[in-house]
């Protein structure tokens, strides 16, 4: 069902499409998903790989956003609050409930913050992952084994969301082909096309893999590019005025010493005002994040040494066990696509992530903004807005219950393989036809060789990095172990693809230089 062979045909068989998404993130998926499950001919198309830039990139967070309730922006954090419950029940193999802890080392600290995520339990309703409350010192210190102890006067303990991004985003493009679409990743937009009014109606498209390029005919075409959207608007409008500003975040993984127990530290104000997390995640730690305004986007954008220093440092004053460059497993840096300030001097923490819709004056529609948590809504907002244009004939969003692939209730952690959810058996499947499958792809990570196997069979991986870092989560959690195994992957890959001994070797010395931007030197 997910072969690429099943997609291409199904991408030929088609005259003409109702919508036409570009762009494989959160937000682009979103869209695909919202519109085939109302009905509509649905064709996405991915330049590289699902969730390749700033969908797999993120905090690992699934949550209304504290930051946004300190700013006052009430509708935006009830929204995601909302969401955020959402994507718990619809994809419960994925979104788990983490506990999360604010140290406060000044009395006023535990009022205010306890007041502060009283109203955010509030703004949850129905849908709370969990009530706050505060926490003497002694406790704190028992359940946060490395903070620094000086001066602690206790904690709040709140609740909130974690996930793993990429996996959300695979899932995700699965659950699209069940419902009916057609996606296509390593696909690339060359160019729109336009009626004889001068409305988008379609696009030319190249397939990354074989160099074929496609005339494709719509009805309507979404722009859910991210940072490029720049790009798709100036394939409309060639002097199309910029309208999104880069903002780079970047997070550091540490192994679970530095924080063994069950709970994720929230810092509420560092020096830039922005807060830090250090969150539990595939038994490691990851720490973040940065907010750094650029001036060009890439699809691998570099960590800054300012950024590095500003994480460490900041973490290092709530920790007794001090994180040093050499504890870092993995380095990577997102980027978020903000508004374009109005003015060179607004910060970005000030620019509101509340998502925008652009309907150009050749119906173009671009969806901007927004985060993780909110892509349904997005979405929803969306295909909307198409409905209201009179794009597409009227239909109810069918996606608030709409369960994501391999849901199936509460997560068991102590088996890695929980990550597939009802997918899981046709792993151990594997583990049964060949018990070689069943080796350790190496010995710090849990991830085995039927695992490369199934990323390539079932969930659309093309390359060695579509594996080591969107499928199993190599790259992010430890990129010299990635290095380590990239041959003897690359080689299952080319098995499984039918590939020759060039294109694995080639696959390897691309890796290779890629992982490097993850290593800190």
């Amino acid at each position: 069902m997910f072969s690429r062979e099943n997609q291409i045909q199904s991408l030929e068989s088609h005259d003409l499409w109702d919508i036409i998404v570009i762009g494989g993130g959160a937000t682009g998926l979103g869209v695909a998903l919202d519109a085939t499950s109302r009905g509509y001919k649905t064709l996405l198309l991915e330049q590289v790989d699902y969730a390749k830039g700033t969908s797999s990139r993120s905090t690992k967070l699934v949550h209304g956003g504290v930051r946004y309730l300190a700013q006052g922006n009430i509708d935006l954090v009830r929204e995601a609050l909302y969401e955020r419950g959402l994507m718990l029940k619809n994809a419960s193999h994925l979104v788990q409930n983490q506990s999360f802890i604010i140290p406060n080392y000044r009395n006023w600290d535990n009022f205010f913050y306890g007041f502060g995520m009283k109203v955010y339990d509030l703004l949850s309703g129905k849908l709370s992952f969990g009530t706050s409350k505060f926490i003497r010192a002694k406790e704190t210190l028992h359940r946060l084994s490395t903070l620094n102890k000086k001066n602690l006067k206790g904690g709040v303990v709140y609740h909130d969301g974690q996930f793993d991004d990429a996996r959300l985003a695979v899932n995700l493009a699965q659950t699209c082909i069940e419902n009916g679409a057609t996606l296509l990743n390593h696909f690339k937009v060359q160019s729109l096309k336009k009626s004889s009014k001068g409305l988008v109606n379609g696009l030319l498209a190249i397939d990354q893999e074989t160099q074929k390029i496609y005339d494709l005919m719509a009805k309507v075409v979404v722009n859910a590019t991210g940072v490029f959207t720049d790009e798709i608007l100036k394939m409309d409008q060639a002097q199309a005025p910029n309208t999104i500003r880069p903002s780079q975040g970047i997070h550091l993984v540490f192994d679970r010493e530095f924080l063994p127990g069950n709970d994720a530290i929230m810092i509420p104000k560092t020096d830039d005002g922005r807060v830090l997390f250090l969150v539990p995640w595939h038994n490691k730690v990851v720490v973040g994040t940065t907010d750094t305004l650029l001036d060009s986007h890439s699809l691998e954008p570099k960590p800054l040494e300012e950024e590095i220093n500003f994480t460490l440092q900041t973490a290092n004053q709530y920790l007794n066990k001090k994180m040093t460059r050499a504890d870092v497993r993995s380095v990577f840096a997102g980027l978020r696509p903000l508004a374009a300030p109005k003015d060179a001097n607004e910060k970005t923490k000030e620019i509101s992530r509340s998502h925008k819709i652009i309907v150009s004056d050749s119906q173009l529609i671009t969806i901007t903004g927004g985060k993780w948590t909110t892509y349904r809504k997005m979405a929803q907002d969306t295909v909307n807005k198409i409905i209201a244009l009179k794009k597409l004939p009227p239909a109810s969003c069918k996606t608030t219950g709409l369960k994501i692939h391999g849901a199936n209730g509460p997560i068991d952690i102590a088996n890695h393989l929980y990550i597939y959810g009802t997918d899981k058996k046709f792993i151990e499947q594997l583990y049964k036809e060949d018990s070689s499958l069943k080796e350790l792809l190496h010995p710090r990570l849990p991830y085995t060789k039927a695992e490369v196997v199934f990323a390539v069979r079932n969930e659309m991986a093309r390359t060695l990095e579509d594996v080591l870092a969107r499928r199993v989560r190599v790259l992010f959690l430890d990129a010299s172990a990635a290095i380590d195994i990239a041959e003897e992957v690359a080689q299952i890959i080319g098995r499984e693809l039918k590939k020759d001994t060039d294109w694995e070797a080639a696959q390897v010395a691309s890796f290779k230089v890629l992982a490097q931007q993850y290593l800190l030197k």
